[in-house]
């Protein structure tokens, strides 16, 4: 992708005035703990929240046990045959829970009349890859073999998430540091240097092919260490013959979807995505 650092637009200025107010900044050295609260720093106030019905559990699939999920109810009137989208929050596999991002749960659940199943996940570096993937792939069967036992419906189920990638640069949120303190949390023993030799579980573009994966909406950052990631896989994507739309915020930054309640340029472009969401699981209205 051409770098288009000469004439891209600058940040937003709401946003940027939010992330130098609470900068989400650390390194390895701070701990993980640390990170964790600055992250918790981010949340929002509690009365800002729509209101809905919402249940904590633990659910069960295979040898996993125990994996602890938020599971959303849409305030509708209706609550049969509702699709569902199972949520995995970001913070790059180390930080970040079903609180810091409770308010982008609701959202979708609110935007696209949808059941939302969040995922606590267990995180790095306690429990490094590939603990985490396995427990996100447990409750998305989980779901799979519940959804009518929610009220959802078992043929419309989404998956969506925010962040938890690595790539080096520097920008805000994700600055070289924060990331070098991920992939060390993450992935203590994996060798990174030839990236074509890592799994497919850590880097999809490995795949020999993508095809036969469910339509996807991408939104990538234009100010984000990862936008180019982001640009790669719909293109790869593309090319398995798989539907997707990539849509490009030209003013935003890494983790835009959590500040959408603080800035109005970022709620803008949660809206766009959330409304993709929307028609894709209500293809008849």
């Amino acid at each position: 992708m051409t770098d288009t650092s000469a004439t891209r637009p600058d940040i937003d200025p709401i946003l940027k005035m939010l992330l130098d107010a609470v900068p989400l900044e650390f390194t390895i050295d701070d701990g993980v703990d640390v990170a964790r609260e600055k992250l918790r720093a981010l949340k929002p106030p509690a009365e800002l929240l729509p209101d809905m019905r919402i249940e904590e559990r633990t659910v069960d699939f295979g040898e996993l046990t125990d994996v602890p999920v938020r599971i959303y109810w849409p305030p509708i009137d209706a609550h049969d045959h509702l699709p569902i989208v199972v949520f995995y929050h970001g913070g790059g596999w180390s930080i970040g829970d079903l609180d810091t991002h409770d308010h982008v749960a609701r959202a979708h659940a609110v935007s696209a009349e949808a059941i939302v199943v969040s995922v606590d996940y267990r995180l790095a570096p306690e429990h490094p890859f590939p603990e985490g993937v396995e427990d996100a792939w447990a409750a998305l069967r989980w779901v799979g073999e519940h959804a009518a036992e929610l009220g959802g419906d078992p043929a419309r189920i989404a998956v969506a998430g925010d962040s938890a990638g690595g790539n080096l640069a520097d920008a805000p949120i994700l600055s070289p540091d924060v990331v070098a303190a991920f992939l060390a949390w993450y992935l203590p023993d994996v060798d990174m240097s030839d990236p074509t030799a890592l799994s497919t579980d850590l880097a999809p573009a490995n795949a020999k092919s993508l095809a036969g994966l469910p339509p996807a909406y991408i939104g990538t950052a234009e100010h984000d260490p990862l936008r180019d990631d982001g640009g790669k896989y719909a293109e790869l994507l593309a090319a398995g013959g798989v539907s997707v739309v990539l849509s490009n915020e030209p003013t935003m930054a890494h983790g835009f979807i959590s500040l959408a309640l603080a800035v109005p340029a970022a709620a803008e472009a949660t809206d766009r995505g959330l409304a993709a969401l929307k028609a894709a699981l209500h293809p008849t209205r």
